[in-house]
């Protein structure tokens, strides 16, 4: 038994004396205690509280070890347009890739994606934009009259989550890609439930952490919905809209065989799709938890008449909600967190906004979290952790767009749609979309907390990274119609 300790203590010197050294030039480095595996766990724990402690430890820039990986973490958002701006160094498309293999097996080439946000950009944009979201409203309006037809009177019960969620799938699913039936007779009902099942594990399969059954469960649900997307797009006639028939002509010229064109589907059904149901679901929460803001919002709803309402609110014509917008901004503020994230593809001196230079190593990960900095910063948002529906509004109800840190004011003050040459395409459509939902769930229908005194539920920590935040179950509410008292 002793030689047996003496050797494990003799391994683990070696490793500790022959592992990887800090530069003096190098942001300051964090291995961790576990050898290869450093930080991974407590990282893929809970991500915010993992980075704030390391923030507190080594400041705005440090590196740590996770699972073999070298990963810097930059929090300053000044200094946030020395990586944004440099595709020389940085590049984006490695880790994207990574993602999309453990996520949805799924390799493209190499040029793909681009070519893929081109055409989003000729869909979601523009002219094309004020159809979809004339589509969209259309459809809206329609699952919430199959929720709760009008003439019912008693109160329906459900979460909050799972219901913004469910609802918002199903339009925008009848909205790209499958009309109120594909020729497969796949229902919006049956995409959803699978996918929500896939969508609960995604974030293991992106860390390679599947349990045997889960990687199992994964597999079969990715058969699954692979299969029910399967004529999505396909032809011109399925019921698909534009963009994902447009889509799919783009992947055949590509060479890409109808299997692994099943699979960029399923990509682009998660990233249309995971993260406006839950970010609808976290406004219309804290404006619930919030009578204040809630009663702000609807009266400026009230303002506009119904018919003046949707065709300005469908077609995002002359809109102008700054009270509703500043609450989903802060909304966004408080839950949105994904990584930012560049391989470092040749080494880079990068430049802080204080003056201080570092050494970025060829063949480590650069992440920004904007939710710690500037999100949750302190310094930059009073109370940060507090819900202020008018935090983004000057005194005169004006947007406000001035925020400070050390003195001087931030390009990035918040950033819950990325930034730079990788910012969300869809950004427009996604927030018409929720604006749409909100109004016509307030407009027409009576919502409230079952319980008057209920919190929002906590974050499930896992989530951080991948974009909206979800909870850790859900906010109980009760709602029907508003012409049946």
């Amino acid at each position: 038994m002793m030689w047996l300790l003496l050797l494990s203590a003799a391994l683990m010197l070696t490793f500790l004396l022959s592992g990887r050294r800090r530069s003096k030039r190098e942001p300051p480095l964090d291995r961790g205690l576990i050898p290869w595996l450093g930080h991974a766990l407590e990282f893929g724990k809970d991500a915010s509280k993992f980075i704030n402690r390391m923030k507190q430890k080594h400041g705005n820039i440090f590196t740590v070890r996770a699972a073999g990986r070298y990963v810097t973490l930059l929090l300053d958002p000044r200094s946030y347009d020395a990586v944004l701006g440099d595709s020389e160094a940085l590049d984006f498309s490695r880790y994207a890739q990574v993602l999309m293999e453990r996520i949805f097996d799924l390799q493209l080439p190499h040029n793909q994606p681009d070519k893929a946000k081109e055409l989003m950009k000729r869909h979601f944009l523009g002219v094309n934009l004020s159809t979809l979201n004339s589509t969209t409203s259309r459809h809206l309006q329609a699952v919430l009259k199959a929720e709760t037809p009008q003439n019912q009177r008693d109160w329906k019960e459900e979460g909050l989550f799972d219901l913004c969620y469910r609802l918002l799938f199903k339009a925008g699913y009848m909205s790209l890609f499958g009309g109120e039936k594909n020729n497969n007779s796949t229902d919006p009902s049956s995409v959803y439930e699978e996918y929500k099942k896939f969508d609960g594990l995604l974030t293991k399969m992106a860390r390679g952490t599947l349990k045997a059954e889960e990687k199992k469960a994964a597999e079969s649900l990715q058969g699954r919905l692979w299969e029910l997307l399967a004529q999505a797009g396909l032809t011109d006639d399925c019921g698909s809209g534009p963009w994902l028939h447009a889509y799919r002509r783009l992947l055949e010229d590509d060479g890409v065989n109808e299997e692994t064109q099943r699979k960029a589907v399923l990509m682009q059904l998660w990233a249309t799709q995971g993260n406006v149901g839950p970010a609808a679901f976290w406004l219309l929460g804290y404006l619930l938890t919030n009578p204040e803001a809630l009663k702000a919002v609807q009266k400026e709803f009230g303002q506009m008449t119904q018919t003046e309402a949707f065709r300005t609110l469908s077609t995002d014509r002359s809109v102008s909600t700054p009270v509703f917008d500043s609450a989903l901004e802060e909304t966004l503020r408080l839950t949105a967190a994904p990584f930012i994230t560049r391989e470092v593809v040749q080494e880079k001196i990068l430049c802080m906004a204080d003056g201080q230079e570092y050494l970025l190593r060829k063949g480590d990960r650069l992440c920004l979290f904007p939710y710690i900095s500037p999100q949750m910063d302190p310094e930059i948002y009073h109370e940060p952790q507090k819900f202020k529906y008018d935090r983004f509004l000057n005194e005169d109800g004006s947007v406000k767009k001035d925020f400070y840190k050390g003195g001087k004011k931030l390009k990035y003050y918040t950033m819950p749609w990325g930034a730079g040459t990788n910012g969300c395409v869809g950004k427009p459509f996604a927030i018409s979309t929720i604006r749409q939902f909100v109004y016509m769930l307030l407009t027409n229908y009576s919502l409230e907390l079952c319980d008057p005194n209920a919190q929002l539920p906590e974050i499930n920590a896992s989530r951080y990274g991948f974009g909206m935040l979800q909870p850790e179950g859900d906010l109980p509410v009760r709602y029907r119609p508003k012409n049946t008292h």
